[in-house]
């Protein structure tokens, strides 16, 4: 018989779900909904108590009756065991996932003496996951309850708790063979940026002062235009030949980059620079931490190769940052407490996070992260500790077996919507030295990366009860990529983003204000940000961020390359193009009067496309319909003052010129004339 009850007991528990044994792991008895239900209804059944029921003596009850155990609770004994032997499986599986540096390298590094990071590490991976925890919440805490990451918030959203003092930067110190060579370096621009003092009059001169501007040509890039508010205007043009060693790049980048990069410089035409002609001038700007706003950064053209070059600026600007700090924990532990001047270690803001990546999907992510990873790890055979990179790959990744087959699409949709297209996500990265920790908490993070939506929803709004925004007080580089999706997403999520940066935090968040940069303190934050904007258009308002929101003391730099011929000149059919100007006092009323026109049996744009070659694509549809109807096709556009980047995209910019200083409102122009 009890050969047979172990039997049915282990059928029965073959036949529940993950879910369901997490259940009944955690609470003892099986979830409500997978109660078994018989489909015959159960008579009533008539009990009679005694008169003495209600003083019975429970203590006899127990003595006389021995205490019976049911099936079910054997059955749940069985499937404590089987979970113990699975999480030890899983614990393996994460030994495995992780990688570990061989214990001859880091005996060799670390001198034999100091205990490594990343010995650390690989001792926190074998520990249970009884300490990570679900939170929805930045900090990791649900209404001041509990230390950062240890709440359960949310079930949907993971939060790292397990390596928080493994990467904390109050409780480590530089390793020895890291070095600050380059943080000693006077021309650092790292160093010259964060050291840069301002005064209080350069600060409210600001307001007032008119922005000065100066115009230069690039090679590459183009047409430039610089901008300042502050007195000072510097400008350059970029070198013929650049070399690694000037760049200042931090350790192990020199040698990292090379090889992380060697897909773009490799090929019939590859030159012994390691950057190509784009990303050499694009870092150039970056390096200076100037503003940026490129509006020439295309899925299908360049855009990988920009993501590469920005993902180096910000593992760049992050490994100096840190290192400065654990540098300083070293300086500060090796002198008596209270000797020396404060000042002297003011090296980090108010909060921890120092980078913010806005892009538009959970694809852009994973590739972001996987270029970290690149950078820091190059081709060495020492691996870096990743924790938690099973998880986010699993989260971030993307199933190529989900896609419908046969699916066609123009490329440049192809090269936009692939992967894992979620616009809802946040995930903080936290590197210390050689080791990333992802899904860290945000005020634990060094680097955080999510979308405007998931942004949204963690700022809230003004008279909601939970929101947050004190991660980005202290900000230092502001990455926007794809700027022209949020246009089809939603814009005023940026714009919502924009109000709430480097704002001073609500809440103290645990930092030594001994250790606070000044311009941090006195709230001038924004004007030592870093923003850099890529998007595929010149527009109104992304143009619009990048004047009102970008007032960096080393100034701005755009890109202002104007189109000549216009996307009207790709038009293939015979076609009658008439453009009518729409006189409007604001752009509400241009809105209105879009709508007024009616009648026209063919094409009407009532808007220019955000996308000038939509233009001619469509235009270039009517050949489907093509029944000798030619002559009768017309192509109607209704533009106004407010469309001028628009119109000039499309057909041209001295034409846009001319359209929108005639005394006429209506221009004709007619294509696929032979």
């Amino acid at each position: 018989m009890g050969k047979r009850r172990s039997g049915s007991q282990s059928q029965l528990l073959n036949t529940l779900t993950k879910k369901q044994k997490k259940h009944l792991r955690d609470f003892g008895e099986e979830h409500p909904f997978y109660d078994r239900v018989s489909g015959k209804e159960a008579k009533p059944q008539i009990c009679q108590l005694s008169e003495s029921s209600d003083t019975s003596d429970s203590e006899s009850e127990s003595e006389s009756e021995p205490e019976q155990v049911s099936g079910y609770h054997k059955l749940l004994a069985t499937l404590k065991n089987v979970s113990e032997e699975e999480e030890e499986d899983e614990e393996e599986e994460e030994e495995e996932d992780d990688s570990i540096i061989d214990d001859a390298e880091v005996n060799d590094e670390g001198g034999g003496s100091d205990v490594s990071v990343e010995e650390e590490m690989a001792a926190e991976s074998t520990q249970s996951p009884d300490n990570v925890a679900l939170s929805a919440d930045p900090e990791g805490k649900e209404d001041g309850e509990g230390p950062p990451g240890t709440s359960q918030a949310s079930c949907d959203e993971f939060t790292d708790a397990k390596h928080e003092s493994l990467f904390s930067l109050e409780t480590n110190f530089l390793e020895e063979e890291s070095g600050d060579k380059s943080l000693k370096a006077s021309q650092d621009p790292f160093l010259q940026h964060v050291n840069k003092e301002l005064k209080e009059k350069e600060i409210q001169a600001v307001a007032t002062n008119p922005k000065t501007t100066h115009e230069l040509k690039w090679p590459i890039l183009g047409q430039l235009v610089f901008s300042s508010k502050f007195q000072k205007l510097e400008t350059f043009k970029p070198p013929k030949d650049i070399d690694l060693k000037s760049l200042h790049l931090q350790k192990p980048l020199e040698s990292t980059w090379t090889k992380t990069n060697n897909q773009f410089v490799s090929g019939p035409q590859k030159s012994s620079s390691p950057f190509t002609p784009i990303q050499k001038e694009l870092f150039l700007i970056m390096n200076s931490y100037r503003d940026l706003f490129y509006p020439e950064r295309t899925a299908l053209k360049n855009g990988e190769e920009i993501r590469h070059v920005y993902c180096l600026h910000v593992i760049n600007h992050v490994l100096k940052a840190n290192a400065q700090v654990l540098g300083n924990n070293g300086k500060r532990r090796s002198q008596q407490f209270g000797v020396g001047d404060d000042d002297d270690f003011r090296d980090q803001g108010l909060t921890r996070p120092k980078v913010l990546i806005v892009v538009p999907f959970r694809e852009a992510a994973l590739r972001v992260v996987q270029l970290f990873i690149s950078l820091l790890e190059g081709d060495s055979k020492k691996k870096i500790i990743v924790s938690n990179k099973k998880r986010f790959q699993g989260e971030y990744g993307s199933d190529p077996e989900e896609r419908p087959p046969n699916l066609k699409r123009p490329e440049d949709y192809e090269a936009v919507f692939m992967g894992n297209i979620d616009d809802h996500f946040r995930i903080g990265v936290a590197i210390l030295q050689r080791s990333i920790r992802l899904y860290a908490p945000f005020y634990s993070s060094d680097i955080l990366i999510a979308s405007p939506l998931g942004l949204r929803t963690i700022i809230g709004g003004e008279g909601e009860k939970k929101r947050d925004f004190d991660f980005l007080s202290s900000i230092e580089l502001l990455i926007i990529d794809q700027a022209d999706i949020y246009l089809m997403q939603n814009w005023e999520h940026v714009l919502h983003l924009m109000n709430h940066m480097n704002l001073l935090p609500l809440d103290s968040h645990g930092v030594d204000f001994s250790r606070v940069r000044m311009w941090n303190l006195n709230n001038w934050s924004k004007y030592y940000r870093q923003t850099l904007l890529f998007g595929a258009l010149q527009d109104a308002q992304i143009n619009s961020v990048f004047n009102k929101y970008c007032v960096n003391v080393q100034g701005q730099v755009a890109v202002r390359n104007v189109p000549m011929t216009g996307s009207i000149s790709h038009v293939l059919v015979q076609l009658p193009h008439v453009f009518q100007r729409m006189e409007a006092e604001n752009l509400a009323s241009v809105i209105d009067a879009r709508y007024t026109i009616k009648g026209i049996r063919n094409l009407i744009f009532y808007e220019l496309p955000t996308y000038p070659h939509f233009y001619s694509e469509i235009c270039n549809m009517l050949r489907a319909t093509n029944r000798g109807e030619e002559a009768t096709w017309t192509c109607t556009v209704l533009y106004s003052k407010y469309d001028a980047q628009r119109l000039a995209a499309v057909v041209g910019v001295e034409r846009a010129a001319q359209m929108l200083q005639s005394q006429k409102n209506v221009h004709l122009f007619i294509t696929g004339e032979k």
